[in-house]
């Protein structure tokens, strides 16, 4: 059952929805960026589906200024009171939930890592936005040259150079960047984002999409880390079919974890 209903953040009535299930563990996605609570092509949607299907109730939302919801946008830098008062209130909605798993994409996951993992219980984090600007161009050395690696192998990648399809201005751009084999300096936003987990007590899991710039640059800039799953095809929003299964299963994984901790317990 999918119910749509409006909570308040600091004076703002904001819209939320609830995919239900009968589990007392519970889901709650942040999106990320400016995106809306259904997420791009409804992705975010079909994922609370799949979830709630499962029986693990999911809450969707659109903070300050996003959507359907009032209020000024203050970007993820501020949205901790939101995530909070959405936590709040998908327990009021379930009173029987005894844990709630945090789910970000982007600057969603930002935003959790910011907001010390909320008060949830374990946190999926997806494509970490690590730049200190809104820009995002700054692409790590190891990934172009994985990418450009990728391009040389593709019989179209050569068609279109020899037609005169490809920028070389850019191209060369391209090349000189991937000689780079300096790991690039760590971003003011990166060093924060570890602070704030530092004394998460509750289990983390890492999704990384080598495909995207955002998920590169994180892989990059994060060093190696056991609680790190890397997909080698999804792009940032996993919006493949077979790509969203695995970032599904990934997060009925860590839902199932929950329920059997609190089965020990």
């Amino acid at each position: 059952m999918r119910e749509h209903f409006t909570f308040n953040v600091e004076g703002a009535q904001c819209h939320a929805t609830l995919d239900d299930g009968p589990k007392p563990v519970g889901l709650l996605i942040v999106t990320g960026g400016n995106e809306i609570r259904s997420g791009a092509f409804a992705g975010q949607a079909h994922i609370a589906a799949h979830i709630a299907a499962k029986g693990y109730p999911v809450l969707r939302f659109d903070r300050r200024g996003v959507g359907d919801s009032e209020g000024e946008n203050a970007e993820f830098h501020s949205a901790s009171p939101d995530i909070a008062a959405a936590l709040a209130a998908f327990k009021a909605r379930k009173p029987e939930l005894r844990a709630v798993a945090g789910f970000g994409i982007c600057d969603g996951a930002a935003a959790l890592m910011l907001a010390q993992g909320a008060q949830c219980s374990a946190l999926v984090l997806a494509n970490p936005w690590t730049f200190d600007d809104d820009s995002g161009d700054a692409m790590p050395a190891e990934a172009i040259r994985e990418r450009y690696a990728a391009k040389l192998k593709n019989p179209s990648e050569w068609k279109r150079l020899l037609s005169g399809g490809v920028n070389l201005r850019k191209l060369a751009g391209g090349l000189k960047a991937a000689r780079n084999t300096a790991p690039p300096p760590p971003s003011n936003l990166l060093e924060s984002l570890k602070a704030g987990i530092a004394g998460f007590a509750g289990d983390i899991l890492f999704l990384a999409a080598k495909r995207d710039r955002t998920g590169a640059a994180f892989l990059s800039a994060w060093g190696e880390d056991e609680r790190i799953a890397v997909s080698t095809t999804a792009d940032h929003a996993f919006s493949d079919p077979a790509d969203q299964d695995w970032l599904v299963q990934h997060l009925l994984s860590t839902l199932d974890e929950q329920a059997r901790q609190l089965d020990m317990g």
